[in-house]
């Protein structure tokens, strides 16, 4: 029984991590008996190291896995990292210089994988340098055969079952990334604009003036709105007017979606420069003119400004209708653009051929579903039910990219039938495989699907992809315990993925959701490269060590966002060495120790029932959720009642007590510290592992403090609380009187007078106030 002088965290972290993985101390046991406890873990995208957030979240994650380890339960903590689609193309590019447009298919493809599988295993030693205590033995990537298996054959049933679609609609389109994008992957972004005042001309020759903030759309402009009831315009109504630049004609509907308070309350309709353009497009059957090409540059629709970009052509039409005394008014705002969250772009409405999942028609059992499910924090379901109402999308899942899941789809060549992939092929790669059956018409010539499935339509698959690693025990891992994840991906992560298991079997895919904040920089800002406020969390571990790092993850509640402050990471680091140094205090007493149940003093009742207290109470809110509560009261307990109190009171016993007196401290010493470092365990993996090693593994016989028992409460003793709260309320007396004098807490005391209560507590109560003489009455006093 050893405790080095000082606690090195990188020696001890590094020795842990080899520890625990090699004696499979965080295994799932597939022959136990015990509750099941499945974690449905967020895959995190492949994107070179783990971030701040990744640090924050995920500590948040495994507190909760490890007190329900702790508890007994037989944890299901797979780990699984999402690789697939527009994140990992981007990573590869940067990475090996090249360009995927640029590249054989087939080779661009092998180059992802390669590098994939190069960098992963150092993308994961990340998550094991935090100590989230995953099974690293049971791993998913969302670009594997296991999970293309399940994925496309998701898409296959949905199809049977008549929820998705391919059709040629207007659809959301990132002209940066070159592919069609879901609802679920829009920002709204504050830009600078300005609303200009165009001149149409009316038949009749005069002006009628329109705002526009999109004047490099007018080649695109096929109508015109105003409100029914709009006096200033009902006149106009069948009328005609001719573009300004363009010179052609469109005429003047009446529509009630039109905002009489907005701009000049009349508006054009060009396709497609929002969701209500596509809306006036479809209700009165208008006819389709895009401006924009699929690469964001201006089309032959666009004249003489084709070829230009989009942000290059708007200032070059705005020229031109100045030139033309066609601009009568410019006016400067900001306003939200919706950008696509992967790249900052702003978003084009195009018209193309994608595949849909429909799904608009259930908004209202989706909200039944949502609402079944246990929320941490509960205000959270506010969320998914905003993101659920305001959904005008169905789900777009069809990418115009090169690596990620196919689509087990072809097309007949002769008859443009669908064909689908059989079950037994999968999973398969249409540009490399065949169907295995000729189409209907007989024909044997097929065409196969190009485009991949959206990242998000198998990240959505991740409960069946994780249980189904443990095929025998799918049904008792599905549906998963938790789902923990952060804030801004409820819309991505958690509605998709209640929306695809509430099309399998009508049933949610988790029984709680956890879902936490975000790490925000020093003065409360998001982090983003941008700004240049991005914290390193690898930085942070080998400055503080990673206890330091998750005690400040542990500093907030579920759904909170933390700043993140050096002096909350010094805080955690105190803590580690605080723990350390009352370890190495109570070492002193334990080398012999033969733990048994003895006769206990008062304070040392005093203390476990204090103890107990922090048990129950620190149980009850990891049972909830609220980790940062229970952190909070063990480590009050720790500081205050244990180190500054218990250790100075029965330090006196320790050295020079009678056998029975000493015992009972000894007993007290090794109660309360076992039972600290359990308690402190999920927070501070690291140095209460170390310490349960030292100290505690021969008399526990359990491998690790990560699957030793949580500490049970017991009921306690009231009355023994309130003397020994009184106890201390004296010593604190005592203590404050002699800093007001400039005493040292060793100089002695000539007379001490405090309750008569107390008097069972003489031999601590003098001690400790290194009192000679004590007296019973009601006032306290001293005399030095």
């Amino acid at each position: 029984m050893e405790l080095q002088k000082n606690y090195d965290f990188k020696e001890v972290e590094n020795k842990l991590k080899k520890f625990w993985e090699e004696d499979k101390i965080y295994a799932f046991n597939e022959k136990s008996k015990n509750k099941i406890y499945s974690v449905d873990t967020p895959p995190p995208t492949v994107s070179g190291k783990m971030h701040i957030g990744h640090a924050f979240s995920y500590s948040q994650q495994d507190f909760i896995v490890r007190y329900h380890r702790m508890k007994g339960e037989n944890v299901f903590y797979p780990f699984g990292t999402d690789d697939n689609g527009l994140a990992t193309e981007r990573l590869i590019e940067k990475l090996k210089n090249v360009k995927g447009t640029r590249m054989e298919r087939q080779e661009f493809i092998k180059l992802c994988l390669k590098t994939l599988e190069d960098i992963r295993p150092g993308f994961i030693q990340d998550w094991k340098n935090l100590a989230v205590s995953a099974d690293y033995n049971i791993c998913y990537s969302t670009i594997d055969n296991h999970s293309r298996k399940i994925s496309q054959k998701s898409f296959i049933d949905l199809y049977k079952d008549g929820r998705e679609y391919q059709k040629e609609a207007p659809t959301m389109w990132c002209p940066q990334c070159e592919t069609a994008i879901a609802q679920v992957e829009l920002e709204d972004k504050e830009l600078e604009s300005s609303f200009n005042d165009l001149i149409f001309k009316l038949e009749n020759g005069k002006d009628l003036v329109i705002a526009t903030t999109r004047p490099e759309l007018l080649g695109s402009c096929v109508a015109i709105f105003a409100h029914p009831d709009d006096k200033r315009y009902k006149k106009l109504f069948g009328k005609k007017a001719r573009v300004p630049l363009f010179n052609h004609m469109v005429t003047v509907f009446p529509d009630k979606r039109a905002d009489p308070e907005k701009g000049t309350g009349i508006v054009m309709c060009c396709t497609f420069g929002d969701q209500t353009d596509i809306e006036w497009y479809k209700a009165h059957k208008l006819p389709l003119v895009m401006s924009i090409s699929k690469d964001g540059r201006m089309n032959s629709n666009a004249g003489k400004y084709e070829g230009l970009k989009i942000r290059e052509a708007r200032t070059k039409i705005i020229e031109d209708l100045k030139e033309n005394k066609l601009l009568i008014n410019q006016k400067k705002i900001k306003h939200n653009v919706n950008v696509h969250e992967r790249c900052g772009t702003e978003v084009e409405i195009l018209n193309s051929k994608q595949w849909f999942v429909k799904y608009l028609d259930l908004k209202d059992e989706f909200l039944k579903q949502g609402k079944k499910l246990n929320w941490h924090p509960e205000y959270m379901f506010n969320r998914f039910e905003n993101w659920v109402k305001g959904l005008q999308w169905d789900w777009c899942i069809s990418r115009q990219r090169f690596f990620g899941v196919p689509f087990p789809v072809w097309y007949c060549s002769k008859c443009k039938e669908i064909l689908l992939a059989d079950e037994k092929q999968l999973p398969v790669d249409p540009l490399k495989d065949r169907p295995l059956r000729k189409c209907k018409c007989g024909s044997n010539e097929f065409v196969p699907e190009k485009d991949v499935l959206d990242t998000w339509a198998t990240s959505s698959l991740t409960p069946q992809i994780a249980a189904g690693l443990k095929p025998k025990l799918y049904d008792k891992l599905y549906p998963m315990s938790l789902r923990p994840q952060a804030h801004d991906i409820i819309s991505f992560w958690l509605f998709n993925t209640l929306v695809k298991s509430y099309f399998y079997n009508k049933l949610n895919p988790w029984k709680d959701v956890a879902i936490s904040g975000w790490a925000l920089d020093p003065h409360g800002e998001k982090m983003s490269k941008s700004k240049g406020n991005v914290i390193d969390p690898q930085e942070v571990m080998n400055k503080f060590g990673a206890d330091a790092l998750r005690f400040w993850s542990a500093g907030s509640k579920l759904g909170e966002d933390l700043r993140y402050l050096e002096k909350d990471l010094v805080t955690g680091q105190k803590t580690v060495t605080k723990l350390w140094n009352a370890s190495k205090f109570c070492l002193i007493f334990l080398q012999d120790y033969k733990l048994k149940n003895t006769e206990l003093e008062i304070m040392d009742k005093w203390v476990l029932n204090k103890l107990n207290e922090a048990v129950d109470i620190s149980t009850q809110n990891f049972d909830n959720y609220e980790y940062s509560k229970a952190k909070a009261t063990t480590d009050l307990f720790f500081w205050k009642d244990f180190c500054d109190n218990y250790l100075e009171i029965s330090k006196d016993r320790l050295y020079n007590g009678n056998e029975k007196e000493k015992k009972s401290a000894q007993y007290t010493l090794y109660v309360c510290l076992l039972k600290i470092l359990k308690l402190f365990a999920p927070i501070m993996p690291f140095v209460t592992e170390e310490i349960y090693q030292s100290i505690f593994k021969d008399k526990e016989k359990a491998e690790s403090i990560h699957i030793t028992e949580w500490p049970k409460y017991e009921k306690t003793d009231k009355k023994i609380i309130e003397l020994g709260d009184k106890f201390v309320d004296v010593l604190s007396y005592v203590r404050q009187e002699k800093a007001k004098s400039g005493r040292s807490l060793k100089d002695p005391v000539k007379l001490l007078i405090c309750g008569s209560e107390l008097k069972s507590t003489e031999r601590d109560l003098k001690a400790v106030t290194k009192a000679e003489n004590i007296n019973y009455g009601k006032n306290l006093f001293i005399e030095f």
